[in-house]
This record gives C-alpha cells, sequence and structure tokens, in this order.
C-alpha cells in the first residue's frame, strides 16, 4: 500500500461515494477505483462495499480508515509546511558568523531582516574563524572572516561580501599613537595582546610577522575583541583588531594603520552545493541590498 492509495481510501470513506472523491482529489474515477482496488488486494481484505449509489466501509475498512486519516492529515501538514516555507510565513534560518561581522556587521542586517520576515525565527551562532568552519555542517549561512581551506572553498559556496583592515589598538599615551601607520617590526618590539588560536585575525598577523621573517613570542593571549581590548586599556601591551570595531570607541584607545595596510576579506559562505533555502536566499537579498 502507498500513502496516495490511503489518502484516497480516506476522502472517498469521507464522501462515502467514489464519484465525489474523485471530484474533490482533482482525478478521474477510474483512477480512484484502481487505487481502491490496489490497497484492497494489498491489504488483503475488502475495505468497502458498494451501498446504493455509493459506498460502505467494511470492518476491515473502519480499522483502517484511522491511520488513513492520520497520512492524510501528515500530508497535508507537510504541504502546508512547503507553503509557507516558500512565502517565509515561519521557519529557521540558522546564521553563524566570525566575531568581528557577528558583533558590528550582522546585528543591522538581522534587524532588518526580521522586520521584513517576523515569522522566521534566526539562531545566531559565533565564535572564531575556526569554530565557525567547524560549524559549517550545521548552518544555512555563515558569514567568515580570515583564510578559508581548499576543503571549505571546494565543499561550500563562498560569496565576497566585505573588506576590513586589522590595525594596531594602544592607548592615546602610547608613543607610537600619534603615527598615521607602524610597521610591523616596531611592533615586534612592544609587548603585544593577541587573539586566541583560530582567531583570523590573529591568523593574519602571524603570517604577517613570518612573511618578514619576524618571530614573535610571549605575547599574552586572550580570547575574543573586548578582551584585548580591556588589555590594551589596562597597559598590558598593543593589540590588533578589526578597524570596525572602533567605530563606536570612547577615546580610551587608538587604531593605528599597520604599514601599508592589513586588509582582509569577509566572505558570505553557503554549506555544501545545493540550492539555498528561501529565507536564505532572503537574507542574502537584505546582506547585498541598501541598509
Amino acid at each position: 500500500m502507498t500513502p496516495d492509495q490511503l489518502i484516497t481510501f480516506s476522502v472517498v470513506a469521507e464522501h462515502a461515494n467514489i464519484s465525489q472523491a474523485a471530484r474533490a482529489l482533482h482525478l478521474s474515477q477510474p483512477a480512484v477505483s484502481g487505487q481502491l482496488q490496489a490497497l484492497q488486494q494489498s491489504f488483503g481484505e475488502a475495505l468497502y462495499r458498494r451501498h446504493g449509489r455509493g459506498i460502505a466501509l467494511t470492518s476491515a475498512g473502519l480499522r483502517l480508515l484511522g491511520p488513513a486519516q492520520r497520512v492524510r492529515a501528515a500530508m497535508q501538514e507537510a504541504v502546508n509546511e512547503r507553503q509557507a516555507t516558500q512565502t517565509l510565513a515561519h521557519g529557521i534560518l540558522r546564521i553563524g558568523a566570525s566575531t568581528t561581522p557577528a558583533s558590528y556587521l550582522l546585528p543591522e542586517v538581522v534587524a532588518h531582516f526580521k522586520q521584513a520576515h517576523p515569522g522566521i525565527d534566526v539562531q545566531m551562532i559565533t565564535g572564531n574563524t575556526r569554530e565557525m568552519i567547524d560549524r559549517l555542517p550545521e548552518l544555512d549561512i555563515a558569514m567568515i572572516e580570515g583564510e578559508l581551506s581548499e576543503q571549505t572553498l571546494n565543499q561550500c559556496q563562498v560569496l565576497p561580501w566585505q573588506t576590513d583592515e586589522v590595525v594596531a589598538i594602544m592607548p592615546p599615551s602610547h608613543p607610537l599613537a600619534g603615527r598615521a601607520s607602524v610597521e610591523l617590526t616596531e611592533l615586534a618590539t612592544q609587548s603585544l595582546v593577541m587573539r586566541e588560536d583560530g582567531s583570523g585575525v590573529r591568523n593574519l598577523i602571524i603570517k604577517a610577522f613570518a612573511e618578514l621573517g619576524v618571530s614573535v613570542s610571549g605575547y599574552l593571549e586572550l580570547a575574543g575583541v573586548e578582551g584585548i581590548k580591556q588589555a590594551v586599556r589596562a597597559g598590558l601591551g598593543v593589540g590588533f583588531v578589526s578597524k570596525l570595531s572602533l567605530s563606536h570607541e570612547d577615546g580610551t584607545l587608538v587604531g593605528v594603520r599597520v604599514s601599508h595596510g592589513l586588509a582582509r576579506s569577509i566572505r558570505i559562505v553557503l554549506p555544501g552545493l545545493v540550492k539555498p533555502s528561501k529565507a536564505t536566499e532572503a537574507l542574502m537579498g537584505t546582506l547585498s541590498g541598501p541598509r
């Protein structure tokens, strides 16, 4: 027996008439009769008998009616869910973001998205770049800073989104604070405060030092942008953060460009190579549209 046969049977039972059921199902009468016959053969007993101009269920038919109605209800629920998903009436959107976009770019984007699609529940998952890459399989979309592995590039759809710059931060009283830019070789002589392993900012800085053949060690390591800022305010050294993270500072920190600029990309990552969901496509429209 098949779900279609059970659904047809429940409609026939509801109307107690094959012709009326065929009209309700938008099928021909022979097609409905054929499904009923196939269902009876599969079940192994007569499910109905002719009664006047209609039909009457047998005891076996009455026993099967409950399961058939549940299959019909489940199918209708699935159809309703599909319609709601396609029209964005409700659903869930799982967004992953590494630290900088999660803190300084996405809140406004999500606010606009929720205003346009209030029925979609948004789940925000944040962490550093490595953590977001590890969690890609459970996400609908991610915004990730820093380098992506060859495996990620091959297994995901990766699109450009924003450009960003990493700057050195220090208190206004620091000897380097008045400079338009500072060389990495100069910073190597300073006490440094670095993000945790797996951070896109940290990876960028370590790579830049390595390309100059400069070794850095003995730095203070802290998790998160705000941890770096607080450590720098406390005089523990020079830190490195996204320029975006300084947009609402109160003057207790100064951002200084490093050498000729440490630019990086923040990219949209769509896990897998399948077509994005309607909710994901709607968010992408918000990401690219005016705000």
